[in-house]
């Protein structure tokens, strides 16, 4: 069994924000392969299904993402899945609108979603992929730092090039769950943003 955890924040007001990237990849792979992502489970809205063949278990955790890690930990726990099977989908604002970046281990690189996941499971050799999301302007990154940009939606024209990319990034996801990491990762990381 695979385990996609997509981190994100619960509530409307977020649905459209970058910090919910990694719920909207859940959202486009629950579409495209007919799992339903609404029970309540490990403090998560999760969802089973079939993915290449393989079982899969989504996970969109409602704990705020400081503390997404409880969820990703409880599920692992409760179905005996093993690290190398196991993804998570986060923003990223040190990566371009539109750029992919799966990689297996590796830093939390500041966010906090991940942090909470590698102290949870305690490991950091998990895949996870890297939902780029641009960094604010530098003016306003001095003057207010990061955190009011990743909660506020993505502009309008900015959306194409974001349902763009949720589509490439469950097309990465899928090819990890086929292929594996290596695969996923020749095929993805090198692509532009275009």
């Amino acid at each position: 069994m695979y385990l996609i955890v997509g981190l994100g924040n619960p509530g409307t007001q977020y649905a459209r924000t970058r910090h919910n990237a990694g719920w909207m990849v859940l959202d486009e792979l629950a579409r495209r392969h007919s799992i339903d992502l609404t029970k309540k489970n490990f403090q998560a809205l999760t969802g089973n299904g079939s993915i290449a063949e393989q079982r899969v278990l989504l996970i969109k955790p409602q704990t705020f993402m400081n503390l997404s890690g409880r969820a990703a930990a409880a599920a692992m726990h409760y179905h005996h899945i093993a690290l190398d099977h196991i993804l998570v989908v986060t923003d990223d604002l040190n990566l371009p609108l539109g750029k992919l970046r799966l990689r297996v281990g590796g830093s939390d690189g500041g966010h906090n979603g991940l942090k909470s996941v590698a102290e949870s499971l305690a490991s950091k050799e998990y895949a996870r992929l890297r939902f780029g999301v641009s960094e604010p302007p530098r003016e306003e990154r001095e003057q207010r730092g990061t955190a009011d940009f990743v909660l506020r939606p993505f502009s309008t024209d900015e959306w194409p090039l974001v349902e763009k990319t949720v589509g490439r990034a469950a097309d990465c996801i899928e090819t990890f769950i086929r292929e594996g990491a290596a695969a996923a990762m020749n095929q993805f990381n090198r692509g532009d943003q275009s």
